[in-house]
């Protein structure tokens, strides 16, 4: 079984899909492996590296050329993917719903296209969970790019010349991500508050450390999604939850918002009047920017200044840690392919729980059911 490594394609896209550690674990299972040339470069892997490894390093038609097994952080055109063996596996980040026509193309080249971003949250897929592992990234670097743009200390500091108050941070949405920021911005020394549609939170936010602010005693929630994620709220909750987040967030100094439902937009969280009551100097990260932002103006891959508060919507935030966003990233991917490989046939056999949940096309025909019933 070969498998390929390439060079991301996407603009920005720094990350890679293995690591020499992962290479050789590979080798181990009995599969040989190619790597595109530079493929590593920007998450500060030489090829030489790879090549100490084990792997093949070459251009990119030699490292596809046969392969029955792709790997990729952002899944390429099928287009470039001339040469594959018959139905090679692709297993990447797909952006289904975001890239259909993406995803048609691969079933028009008889590709199997795999979706490590469907993968299921149970207990035996923690360890292949792309989604969780680059979102624990992103709740870091979010605390980091918000104390960058923010004038201030975020510690209380005592001097001789007075006392320096310590930063207000405000976390939207509590699942890894934004467990993550909380977990930052106290270790940086801010005062945190988080707050979640889903109420099982409230318990993980408390034991940071941060302060809970919840809607209470309110019918019609419905924040509990299944396999963990957020869903829709009833109205009566985001009424609610308006006016206890309006008069919040007005007292606060940085404001990170995580908030996705799979497959639709990111809910609007933060109005522009809600902007506006803020203090002038003050910081927004959006961190779901991408989807269509939490933030009212957020715009993606900037940072623009509203009633003179700061709006930081950075594209790919994880691609900004490269180096362990790709290490973390390889091995999600080869936890994933080792946990199903079969010795005798010398490649993955999946099961029908992960395989359906993340397989999108097979002989040539879009598969999955979240896809058709979309």
């Amino acid at each position: 079984m070969k498998i390929s490594v390439l060079k991301e394609l996407a603009p920005g896209e720094r990350r890679v899909a293995a690591t020499p550690e992962t290479v050789k674990k590979f080798i181990a299972l009995g599969a040989s492996v190619a790597v595109e040339a530079g493929a590593g470069v920007e998450a500060s892997v030489a090829d030489a590296e790879y090549a100490a490894a084990g792997a093949t390093v070459g251009d990119r038609a030699s490292t596809v050329q046969g392969a029955g097994i792709i790997l990729g952080v952002q899944a390429p055109d099928a287009a470039t993917l001339a040469g594959a063996a018959p139905g090679a596996l692709v297993a990447a980040g797909f952006n289904p719903f975001g890239e259909r026509a993406r995803v048609d193309g691969y079933a028009g080249a008889g590709l199997e296209a795999l979706a490590m971003e469907f993968m299921p949250r149970i207990t035996r897929a923690q360890s292949m969970d792309i989604l969780s592992s680059q979102s624990n990234l992103s709740g870091y670097k979010a605390v980091l790019d918000a104390a960058s743009e923010y004038g201030k200390a975020f510690p209380m500091m005592m001097t001789a010349a007075g006392t320096v108050s310590a930063a207000r941070v405000f976390v939207m949405g509590v699942g890894v991500a934004g467990l993550q920021a909380i977990a930052t911005a106290r270790r940086l020394g801010a005062q945190v508050s988080a707050t979640d549609v889903r109420s099982a939170t409230k318990e993980q936010i408390e034991s940071l450390g941060a302060k809970a602010i919840f809607v209470e005693d309110v019918k019609g929630i419905e924040g509990e999604g299944a396999g963990g994620y957020a869903t829709e709220m009833s109205d009566e909750y985001k009424a609610a939850q308006a006016a206890l987040v309006s008069s919040h967030i007005a007292k606060q100094d940085i404001v990170i918002t995580t908030a996705l439902i799979p497959g639709r937009p990111a809910p609007r969280l933060i109005t522009d009047a809600q902007i506006a009551s803020m203090k002038p100097g003050s910081v927004l990260v959006d961190l779901a920017v991408e989807q269509g932002g939490n933030v009212e103006g957020a715009k993606a891959g900037e940072v623009v200044t509203i009633h003179g508060v700061k709006i930081v919507g950075h594209r790919n935030v994880p691609s900004r840690l490269a180096t362990d966003a790709s290490a973390l990233f390889s091995r999600n991917l080869y936890n994933f392919l080792s946990a199903f490989w079969d010795k005798e046939k010398n490649a993955p056999v999946l099961d029908e729980e992960i395989g359906n949940a993340i397989r999108l096309t097979q002989g040539g025909k879009v598969v999955n059911e979240r896809l058709l019933a979309n």
